[in-house]
């Protein structure tokens, strides 16, 4: 049902896309750096539900009617930049050392988990981006259009998901460098808390483009 000339540049198109930095990866690094590997891929999957929630939207045509709506797209917007920003002040402001949160318990991962979930699903930028890129590569002339949006999001979103978990990796080995150097635990702390709250201010300050 996809246009077979088209697939290719698809591919080549995502793999680009995921490659370049966004909030996504950075989140994944902060976490990664933060709490270690395992935190920064459970963050991945998060996202890979969030993304799917915006291909889901996108075939079903929310994504438009959220993009038609400013009111609506400003309401999502600044509630997912404030949650960022909460999230990175209240590590910022934690006592307690990151050097110590690698003795993650399971409820402190679902907690990761379902933030990278909220975070990822009140990125009103997503939905944008997913309801102008995808329609690229539907073969409109074969129908079905919603169910070759489904299918081209669901692949876009294994690849960057496969993508952060590779970032999550590396960039835990960099957080278990850092963790056997005390001195550095707090710097570990502030970084992540950091990256959150610029990934709020971001997206609240960013335009429809």
């Amino acid at each position: 049902m996809l246009i077979t000339e088209n697939f290719a540049v698809f591919l080549v198109a995502t793999l680009t896309l995921c490659a370049i930095p966004g909030p996504d990866m950075l989140y994944v690094i902060a976490r990664s750096i933060g709490q270690g590997r395992k935190a920064g891929i459970v963050s991945a999957f998060g996202f890979s539900v969030g993304l799917l929630v915006h291909t889901c939207g996108a075939a079903l045509g929310f994504s438009a009617l959220l993009m038609s709506s400013p009111l609506a797209y400003s309401i999502v917007k600044y509630v997912g930049a404030a949650y960022l920003i909460f999230l990175g002040i209240n590590m910022l402001l934690s006592k307690k050392s990151i050097s110590s949160l690698g003795k993650l318990k399971q409820a402190s991962l679902k907690r990761i988990f379902s933030q990278a979930i909220i975070t990822n699903v009140l990125n009103p930028k997503i939905a944008l981006f997913f309801l102008a890129f995808l329609p690229q590569f539907v073969n409109m002339s074969e129908g079905a259009v919603g169910w070759q949006i489904l299918t081209l999001g669901i692949i876009f979103n294994i690849i960057g998901t496969l993508w952060n978990i590779i970032v999550a990796f590396m960039a835990g080995f960099a957080g278990d460098w850092l963790k056997n150097r005390p001195k550095f635990s707090r710097f570990q702390q502030w970084f992540t808390g950091g990256i959150l709250i610029s990934l709020g201010v971001h997206i609240a300050l960013s335009q429809i483009s």
